[in-house]
C-alpha cells in the first residue's frame, strides 16, 4: 500500500513539474502586438515549396502534387495553372527560378522544365537515366543557361536551353537534405542524415565536408547577409559561424523557445531582422542579432509547419518581397 501511495505521489509530482515547466517555456517569449505578415488564401492542400518572379508583379509558386500557381499582383492572389504533364505522373515541383522572361522548374522525380516567355509556355526536358539523385535546386544564369544541383550533390550546367548538361562537380556530396547557393555560385549543404555539412566554393570540383557544431543533427544551414553561415540543429538550436571566416568554429547555441518543435528555416528580412520558422506555426523574430526574440502573432495561429522563408535580397523597404511557405497550402506574404 505504501508503495502504491508513493508511486502516485511521485506521478503527481512529475506531472506538476512538467506542467510548470511547460508554462514557463511557452510563455517566456513576448508576442508582438503587430505582424508584418499577411495570410494568403490558397485553394490547395499541397505544400508550397518555392516561389520566383519574372518581374515586379508576375510570378509562380510551385510545390507538391504538381502544384503550380501564378500571380499577377505581386503575390496577393494566386490562380492555378497547368503544366503539360501526363496525368499519371505526380511530380514534386521543388525549385523555380527566373531572370526576366527566362525561367526553369526542377521537379522530382527527374523533371526539368524551361520557359523563355515568362511562363506562358513551358518545355519539358528529359534527363539522362544515369543522373545521380533527383533535381533539387535550379538557378537561371542567363539566356538558355542554368545550373542544376541534385539530391546527390551533383552539379550540372547547360548553356543550350537544356539540350546538354555538363557536370561541374567530380565528387557528389553523398546525399542532400538541405542546400543553399550564393550569388557567385558557391553552395553549402546538409547531408541526408544531418550528421555533417559540406561546402562547395565557386570553381571547385569537389565538396568539402565539415563537422557539425554539436552532437545534435543538423536540420538546415544557410548564409547570413555578410556571407557567414548559420545552422539550425535538432533541439531548436540556432548557431552562427564565427566572423573570422572559420566555418569550423560556431557560436554557443541560441534556444529562443522550447515548444517541442524544431526550427526549419532562418532568414534576414528588412531592418536586419532575423526570422526563424518551424513546426506548428513557430515564427519568431529578433531585431538585435539574436539576443532577444518575439513570437509573431500571424505565424503563431497557423496550424501548419512553416517550412521556408523567402526574401528578395535585391529589394528593401516598402518594395520588399517576402513569403513564408508552410504545409497544406499555408502561405504568408510580407506587407511590412
Amino acid at each position: 500500500m505504501n508503495r502504491i501511495s508513493s508511486y502516485f505521489a511521485n506521478l503527481i509530482l512529475v506531472i506538476a513539474i512538467s506542467l510548470g515547466l511547460g508554462g514557463c517555456v511557452t510563455t517566456r517569449l513576448p508576442i508582438a502586438t503587430t505582424s508584418p505578415w499577411q495570410e494568403v488564401a490558397l485553394s490547395t492542400e499541397a505544400n508550397p515549396l518555392d516561389i520566383a518572379f519574372s518581374d515586379e508583379t508576375h510570378g509562380f509558386l510551385v510545390g507538391t502534387n504538381r502544384l503550380i500557381l501564378e500571380t499577377n499582383d505581386g503575390g496577393q492572389t494566386w490562380q492555378e495553372q497547368q503544366l503539360d504533364l501526363s496525368n499519371e505522373e505526380n511530380f514534386r515541383l521543388i525549385s523555380i527560378d527566373f531572370q526576366g522572361d527566362e525561367g526553369w522548374i526542377a521537379g522530382q522525380p527527374s523533371l526539368i522544365m524551361h520557359t523563355t516567355d515568362s511562363g506562358k509556355n513551358w518545355t519539358r526536358l528529359f534527363l539522362g537515366s544515369q543522373l545521380p539523385g533527383d533535381p533539387y535546386l535550379i538557378t537561371t544564369l542567363g539566356t538558355d543557361s542554368a545550373e542544376l544541383v541534385t539530391t546527390a550533390g551533383a552539379v550540372y550546367r547547360t548553356t543550350d536551353g537544356g539540350e546538354n548538361w555538363e557536370g561541374k562537380v567530380n565528387d557528389a556530396s553523398g546525399g542532400v537534405r538541405d542546400l543553399r547557393r550564393t550569388a557567385d555560385g558557391g553552395y553549402v549543404s546538409v547531408s541526408s542524415l544531418g550528421n555533417f555539412f559540406a561546402t562547395l566554393e565557386s570553381g571547385q570540383s569537389e565538396w568539402q565536408p565539415h563537422q557539425r557544431a554539436s552532437s545534435k543533427r543538423v536540420q538546415s544551414i544557410g548564409y547570413q547577409p555578410n556571407g557567414d553561415l548559420w545552422m539550425l540543429s535538432r533541439g531548436a538550436e540556432i548557431r552562427f559561424s564565427e566572423p573570422d571566416g572559420d566555418i569550423e568554429t560556431w557560436s554557443k547555441p541560441i534556444i529562443p523557445i522550447i515548444n517541442g518543435y524544431n526550427y526549419l528555416d532562418l532568414a534576414w528580412g528588412p531592418g536586419n531582422a532575423i526570422w526563424a520558422a518551424g513546426g506548428n506555426g513557430t515564427l519568431l523574430v529578433s531585431r538585435d542579432e539574436g539576443q532577444s526574440w518575439e513570437i509573431d502573432p500571424v505565424g503563431d495561429r497557423q496550424p501548419s509547419n512553416l517550412l521556408r522563408i523567402l526574401f528578395d535580397p535585391e529589394q528593401e523597404g516598402s518594395d520588399t518581397k517576402g513569403f513564408i511557405l508552410g504545409e497544406r497550402g499555408t502561405l504568408l506574404r510580407w506587407i511590412g
